[in-house]
């Protein structure tokens, strides 16, 4: 199996934009499709070098980055930058100005449209600056896109984990531990499923190992924890000992008993444990009108929650009494970090400016987002000892735990999300994502999807992208 992240080897978005790999909807924050508009408050200007740069995100992404956008201005004189805001369908909208040879100068992108543009000479190859910037050389070699030797299509501005959110009040009336908060002391499967039994209740108050639980009236679940989302399953697998693939990229491998047992776990929290919400009962249909995380625990509609370190931001500003752990472990305690790719275009009009832009905007320093919670930085200095950790995270956003239950976690615990380096995924996911949905309506046993799946994915698999042991 490929190796876990560790040490300083740190490498996102929001689940579904940085299932980055599908990278499509980012947990509600792409909500609909808006036209490619400037949205900075410097639109109107005029100046000797006119770039732009486009992104996506919630409300709180947009003040941020146009923030940040004014202080690139304020310190290069003659450079003015207009944001480009796309809160909808992302994808379409890079397609159609890759199209029209309209790329903006610097903008956000999913992995595996980074490496297609990169391999079609879209967005340059970076690596030739990482020396010249310190932002660029402070970080390792695992916080790049790699498609070559000594080609990089970019790096991440900041990355995510995957935790295990909860409610300490529900957990608390219940006379429960509280999730652990080191990797050392993580759960075992069963002790998550116990747990949850006893945080889940019908109308009557019957929890699910009780006689005359009624399923279809459930006040309230113990645990969230989407199988169709990776940054559940994704991380869960590797801490059995399983993969998607082998080590060449080649072979498909999510059929072994270490990834059946998994997948299969995951089924029964919902259709046998009971103590999971299919999509239907949280959001109807596929789930797709599910409230957030925050909203769940907040209205005590489940009491633990599998989601992304992002999610901190609006739990940071809502008024749930909440806390973070690491997830449950198999053989080893593991969780997933991924990120989206910051690209610079092949066809810039002005290359000395964009490139700093490029680098302002992927430097730690010029963003307060890591304070508020939404991004865990990429460059090993903000890893380096207990001042550097503190300058992000002593403060009101983070709470206590976040020290060994997301920075230690992050640091010694985790691996690369399978999407930001396999080949050919978009041609994966078309295959890949329907079985697993099939698997969460508990239609049929994980194993039988996942053996299907076998013949249908191994024509697809071109093995991995390379990461250099050095930059």
């Amino acid at each position: 199996m490929r190796p876990v992240t560790t040490g300083n080897d740190v490498g996102h978005s929001r689940r579904d934009i940085l299932r980055f790999g599908g990278m499509a909807a980012a947990a509600g924050l792409l909500p609909g499709i808006a036209a490619c508009s400037g949205n900075g408050s410097n639109q109107g200007a005029t100046s000797d070098v006119a770039l732009e740069f486009m992104y996506w995100g919630s409300s709180f992404e947009k003040t941020a980055i146009e923030k940040m956008l004014q202080e690139f201005e304020a310190k290069h004189a003659g450079s003015q930058v207009q944001a480009v805001h796309v809160p909808g369908d992302y994808l379409t909208k890079v397609n159609t100005l890759v199209a029209a040879n309209r790329l903006p100068d610097v903008a956000y992108m999913d992995a595996p449209t980074a490496y297609r543009l990169a391999e079609q000479g879209k967005v340059k190859n970076i690596y030739k600056y990482i020396k010249k910037y310190p932002q660029l050389s402070g970080r390792a070699p695992e916080n790049f896109f790699w498609y070559g030797d000594k080609e990089t299509c970019g790096t991440p501005a900041a990355s995510e984990i995957t935790l295990l959110w909860y409610n300490k009040e529900i957990i608390s009336e219940a006379d429960l531990d509280l999730p652990p908060a080191e990797a050392g002391r993580a759960w075992t499967w069963d002790t998550l499923v116990e747990t949850a039994d006893r945080l889940t209740f019908d109308q009557a108050g019957k929890r699910p190992s009780e006689s005359g639980f009624d399923r279809g009236r459930v006040r309230q679940f113990g645990v969230s924890a989407p199988l169709s989302s990776q940054w559940t399953w994704y991380p869960l697998v590797r801490s059995n000992g399983g993969d998607i693939v082998d080590e060449t990229g080649k072979k498909y491998t999510l059929n072994s008993p270490e990834c059946v047992e998994v997948f299969q776990n995951l089924q029964d929290l919902i259709h046998e444990h009971r103590v999971a919400p299919s999509p239907a009962q949280l959001g109807g249909g596929e789930g797709t009108n599910a409230p957030t995380t925050t909203v769940q625990l907040q209205t005590k509609r489940v009491a633990m929650a599998i989601d992304g370190q992002w999610v901190l931001l609006d739990m940071a500003q809502s008024d749930v009494d909440f806390g973070i752990g690491v997830l449950p472990s198999y053989q080893e305690p593991i969780t997933m970090q991924a990120a989206s790719c910051r690209v610079l275009s092949a066809n810039t009009r002005h290359p000395e400016e964009a490139i700093e832009l490029y680098v302002f905007s992927v430097d730690g320093e010029n963003s307060d987002l890591f304070q508020q919670g939404l991004w865990m930085p990429v460059e090993t200095k903000y890893y380096d000892d207990a001042a550097s950790i503190d300058s992000w995270i002593k403060n009101p956003a983070h709470p206590p735990e976040y020290k060994t239950a997301a920075v230690d976690y992050r640091i010694n615990n985790s691996v690369r999300d399978y999407s930001q380096l396999l080949r050919n995924i978009p041609a994966i996911n078309e295959v890949l994502t329907p079985a697993i949905q099939q698997i969460e309506t508990g239609k049929l046993p994980a194993r039988q999807v996942l053996d299907a799946l076998q013949d249908k994915m191994e024509p697809l698999l071109q093995g991995w992208y390379p990461t250099p042991s050095s930059l």
